[in-house]
């Protein structure tokens, strides 16, 4: 009999197994002072690019001020329990309904947590009679929800409408059989890239297969669409989302999530989602301050036209340099460059240490080999001088890594 623990010793994962190197340093890192677009990493002022707070909501004082006082009034008990059993208050139902509202659909239901609660909705929805097609480059709590799924499942080709095609007529062949339906997932804007989901065409395929559309929009919720109201708004079909989901932890800066539907649907999600009926409702202080963080991105423009005038000042400074942001056409911006894992770790090291940036880093597995991924998220409390210079740090980074310098046969420890 083999000990199991002898199996995780011996294969510590992707990532993990560059842990002694890493830890601290590329992983686990600890950026210390007030939430902002400045902070200190290992004693050292750094500009950050790597906090979904897009608005600028985590250290706004309106929004700290409703914090505290929800605190110093409730405390982070309240409620205890379940929302089913005792978890239930007059200010989780008025969220969701400034929710729905929001976002123009029938019913809402507040979610503890976004990863788990989309997992969860995701099971929650499907029978094993159904079938489950989705974009390959879905988030990885839409893929985990898929795992969930007890029926088939098909993967198309990332925004690939021929692809996804081929699998709604497998999936509809599969059905014909098992007398399930369909769902359809994919995001509104993928958090890699930044390109967003082809909502539009894939509501143009709902006549023909006749499925239902599950869209993740954690990164356009609060960003996209008319003051905020998400991907499929500003793609003019949010009304053909048959299930949103949407997070607090990126334009709300805080935690939790909301799925929204019709409301017989939402009914159901209410006693059958296992990841609420068995965990604990949200404390009342996320919620008044959820409220509070909805109602300044329905009244405050203006934080949304600071996110986009510097996410444009960015994206199209970082494109006249020469350097490579892809096919973005949302506030994620990554910059593509072309290297192996040891050059990738001297790139950030050098960003970090003698240019004062970080942002975040993705090489092998996430993406292929000799591909570097440094993503960078503008949010609206960066300044057009933080964007002019990130600009000149990156030409002069483009500069040393096609010259060589940053080659090396292993990753660097720090």
């Amino acid at each position: 009999m083999n000990d199991i623990f002898d199996k995780v010793r011996r294969d510590l994962g992707p990532i993990g197994r560059h842990a002694k190197d890493s830890h601290g340093y590329f992983s686990f890192p600890k950026l210390e002072g007030e939430l902002g677009a400045h902070m200190t990493f290992r004693g050292k002022p750094v500009l950050v690019w790597s906090l979904n707070n897009y608005l600028g909501l985590a250290n706004h004082p309106e929004v700290r001020a409703v914090d505290a006082q929800a605190a110093k009034d409730w405390g982070m008990a309240y409620p205890m329990g379940a929302r089913m059993m005792s978890g239930q208050t007059k200010y989780h139902e008025q969220l969701e309904d400034e929710l729905s509202a929001f976002m123009g659909k029938e019913d809402t239901f507040l979610l503890n947590y976004g990863y788990q609660g989309c997992m969860s909705a995701i099971e929650a929805l499907l029978s094993r009679h159904d079938v489950l097609v989705y974009d390959s480059e879905c988030h990885a709590c839409m893929i985990d929800g898929a795992r969930l799924h007890m029926g088939k499942r098909f993967v198309f080709q990332h925004n690939d409408m021929a692809s996804l095609d081929k699998q709604l007529d497998n999936a509809r062949k599969v059905t014909e059989q098992t007398g399930g339906g369909i769902m359809v997932m994919t995001e509104g804007v993928f958090g890699m890239a930044g390109d967003q989901g082809k909502l539009k065409e894939i509501c143009e395929r709902k006549a023909k297969y006749n499925f239902r559309l599950f869209v993740d929009d954690a990164h356009g919720f609060g960003m996209m669409g008319r003051d905020g109201r998400g991907t499929a708004d500003a793609q003019g079909v949010q009304d053909q989302v048959d299930i949103y989901f949407g997070t607090f932890a990126k334009a709300m800066a805080s935690i939790g999530a909301f799925i929204s539907g019709p409301e017989d649907i939402m009914l159901y999600m209410r006693y059958n989602m296992r990841s609420q009926t068995f965990a604990k409702s949200l404390p009342m202080p996320v919620v008044i301050g959820a409220l509070k963080r909805l109602e300044m991105i329905r009244t405050q423009p203006e934080l949304s036209q600071k996110l986009w005038s510097i996410t444009k000042a960015l994206q199209s400074g970082l494109k006249n340099a020469g350097l490579d942001i892809g096919k973005t056409n949302s506030c994620v911006t990554p910059v593509h460059m072309k290297g192996g894992v040891p050059e990738a770790t001297n790139v950030v090291i050098d960003l970090r240490e003698n240019f004062g940036i970080f942002c975040s880093i993705v090489v092998y597995p996430v993406i292929p080999k000799d591909e570097i991924l440094l993503r960078l998220i503008p949010t609206a409390v960066h300044t057009l001088e933080d964007v002019e210079r990130t600009i000149n740090s990156f030409k002069e980074v483009k500069k040393k890594l096609e010259a060589g310098v940053y080659k090396a046969d292993k990753v660097a420890a720090m």
